[in-house]
């Protein structure tokens, strides 16, 4: 990747675990030369291994699907990834929980938790509070309450996710942070969300970047796009698309906002540090330096904790980063918080998606 930036890797215990993020997505997306020629020789059977247990469970939701749901309860969208690492779908989610909303419908919101450090708690499903953080819940549990005020059950085991959701409150639509593979989680709806990356390689874990078959995809309700030109892996009989756009930016602390072309031309020429603890880092590096906003660029796995000594150490006169890495860094010194800057991005679903959407919810 030839981009006008460096990227730098973060000091501390998790620098290993960001490179070898970086590697992985290298083999899978881009390999080069005959060594990685080799690691993928060497994982193709693991990887048709995981496919074909995959494949079983897909077969196995299939049916369950196809049990009709008892009277009054809710039905369950699932908007997922059959891609590890970031599509786009949680941006997607709030989308469309926003827009069924406006159109009448009661929406709650299901997730793992992923991002949350308190592994024993996942365990048991729980609703995420208005002053949760994301070392309790997970950082995209955290945004998606507070960026659409729904309620929100974080819980290794969706299926119990889902009876506790319906136990706090009556809704017509719970819509499920992905989980496309959970086999225990009933479901009367399922999304693909993929990205300009397509399907890699084409294979499964760990040899390829998929969590399960690409034609498991044709088993699933519909594929959405991000992006108006990224092509679709797979010849699904229904596909949708969105856009991604930069909704506001602003500190950390709401002190000062910006659009994103005055924010460019304000801080031309100066310090700057940005970082990502994302699915793919340089994709948010890259949206900045298209933006010509010329940053130190710090690469942090995904969903890793931000550490508030390292971060005040940058000496960048801002500290850009994404929404899901700013609900980390919201008990920080206040000094600290307003030298963050939080580039809110907006997820925008063509509108034939919410008709076809809300067809089949009253279907």
């Amino acid at each position: 990747m030839t981009t006008p930036h460096a990227l730098v890797q973060r000091p501390g215990p998790r620098r290993f675990r960001a490179a070898l993020e970086r590697r992985i997505r290298q083999l899978w997306f881009e390999p080069r030369g005959s060594v990685d020629a080799l690691i993928g020789l060497v994982l193709r059977p693991l990887g048709s291994l995981v496919g074909a247990v995959s494949t079983y469970r897909r077969e196995q939701i299939a049916r369950d699907k196809l049990t009709p749901r008892a009277s009054g309860e809710p039905a369950v969208v699932i908007v997922g990834n059959l891609l590890v690492g970031g599509t786009g779908k949680t941006p997607l989610l709030i989308a469309l929980a926003k827009s069924l909303i406006a159109r009448g419908w009661r929406v709650g919101v299901i997730a793992r938790g992923h991002g949350s450090t308190d592994r024993g708690a996942r365990k048991v499903p729980r609703q995420v509070p208005h002053d949760g953080t994301a070392g309790d819940f997970g950082d995209e549990p955290i945004l998606v309450a507070r960026e659409t005020g729904l309620p929100v059950v974080v819980g290794r085991d969706r299926g119990a996710a889902l009876r506790r959701l319906n136990e706090i409150e009556a809704l017509d639509v719970v819509l499920s942070d992905d989980g496309l593979q959970h086999v225990g989680l009933r479901r009367d709806i399922e999304l693909a969300v993929f990205d300009s990356r397509g399907a890699g390689n084409g294979r499964c874990l760990p040899a390829g970047p998929l969590r399960e078959p690409l034609a498991d995809a044709l088993l699933l309700d519909a594929v959405v796009l991000s992006g108006t030109a990224t092509p679709t892996p797979i010849a699904h009989s229904r596909v949708f698309r969105f856009q991604t756009l930069t909704s506001r930016v602003a500190t950390l602390d709401d002190s000062r906002r910006w659009d994103i072309g005055e924010f460019a031309a304000q801080s031309r020429g100066l310090s700057l540090d940005a970082l990502a603890g994302i699915g793919t880092p340089e994709r948010f590096f890259d949206q900045l330096a298209a933006l010509g906003i010329a940053a130190r660029c710090w690469p942090l796995a995904d969903h890793a904790p931000i550490d508030e000594a390292w971060l005040a150490s940058l000496q960048g006169r801002w500290l850009i980063m994404t929404a899901k890495d700013a609900v980390r860094c919201v008990g920080f010194d206040a000094s600290l918080r307003s030298r963050c800057v939080v580039v809110h991005i907006e997820a925008v679903p063509e509108a034939a998606l919410i008709d076809w959407l809300e067809d089949r919810l009253r279907g």
